[in-house]
């Protein structure tokens, strides 16, 4: 047991964390598939408010615990990033209602890249001239995979919801590091309290804007619950737990690449889930992010 309130399994010469980390990147691949389907009943909003109230009440008690004992003394380092959470979320669930599972999980991994740059940003450190050619090949890969026949038109608002999150989820593991690191609140609470802040915000605008939410009370179809049990379980307490404490174990940049193989899980789940189809010049993009990715990965795990 340590500071974060856990303590993980250990045996010389097995990476528990960077495994964890890339069983994290196959939840949030079939991710994109379950919130299409999801979005089926319910309002964004809504959809948001359910889960993360959800995913809250389940920590409740565990984070209550560890009130008591005085171990989150730095409860509101939780909050920044709780925000952030909810500008992330905002941008992937309303992007993937507008473009396709497939697109939302491979443009996604572009925080990967992102990741590397704002890193060097934070922490003033050299541009590295790899990580620009991995960059340029990662915008040429978005490009065909977003092509439609004609690339005056190809980035929908969808795809550009998807980038946006990207970025911002290379902000959100930058910050997480720099708010929490030395901070005394554990990873249980922290993963808690960002799941409030979400839940709330999204609760907040479907009483705020009822007009943008016109599906009525929450939804009984058994499928809308079943999905919404599965990426509350998996896709936010099990993720979002695992990131929140790797993060603080690894650097930034190594969290977001060892999770950049979410956009292959993503593509073979939306095929099989959704009947999703992509094109040979779409295949040839997803194949170009998602190298670039993993070259990233290979030449730097620090």
């Amino acid at each position: 047991m340590n500071a974060t309130g856990f303590a993980w399994p250990t045996r010389a010469g097995i990476p528990w964390i960077e495994l964890l980390l890339l069983l994290v990147a196959v939840f949030w691949g079939t991710s994109y598939g379950m919130t299409k389907s999801a979005l089926v009943y319910t309002s964004v909003f809504m959809f948001l408010a359910v889960r993360f109230l959800l995913t809250f009440l389940v920590l409740l008690i565990p984070t209550l615990r560890d009130f008591k004992q005085g171990r989150n003394s730095d409860w509101r380092a939780a909050l920044p990033t709780g925000a952030i959470l909810l500008l992330i979320f905002c941008c992937e669930v309303f992007g993937v209602s507008q473009t396709t599972a497939t697109n939302a999980a491979i443009l996604i991994s572009l925080s990967a890249i992102f990741t590397v740059f704002v890193e060097m940003w934070v922490n003033n450190k050299r541009m590295n001239l790899g990580y620009l050619g991995f960059a340029f090949a990662s915008i040429v890969g978005v490009a065909l995979l977003t092509f439609d026949g004609s690339f005056s038109e190809s980035l929908n608002t969808g795809d550009l919801l998807i980038l946006t999150a990207a970025l911002l989820r290379a902000f959100m593991v930058t910050t997480t590091k720099r708010f929490t690191e030395g901070k005394q609140i554990t990873t249980l609470s922290l993963t808690a309290l960002q799941s409030l802040v979400v839940g709330l915000g999204a609760l907040f605008v479907v009483l705020a804007k009822p007009e943008i939410h016109s599906t009525g009370l929450l939804p009984d179809a058994t499928e809308f619950w079943f999905i919404t049990g599965y990426l509350v379980l998996f896709c936010t307490l099990f993720a979002f737990f695992v990131q929140n404490y790797a993060v603080r174990k690894l650097s930034p940049t190594k969290v977001s690449l060892l999770m950049g193989s979410e956009p292959l899980f993503g593509a073979l789940f939306a095929v099989v889930w959704l009947g999703e189809a992509l094109t040979l010049i779409q295949i040839g993009g997803a194949i170009t992010i998602f190298v670039s990715v993993m070259l990233v990965t290979i030449k730097k795990v620090e």
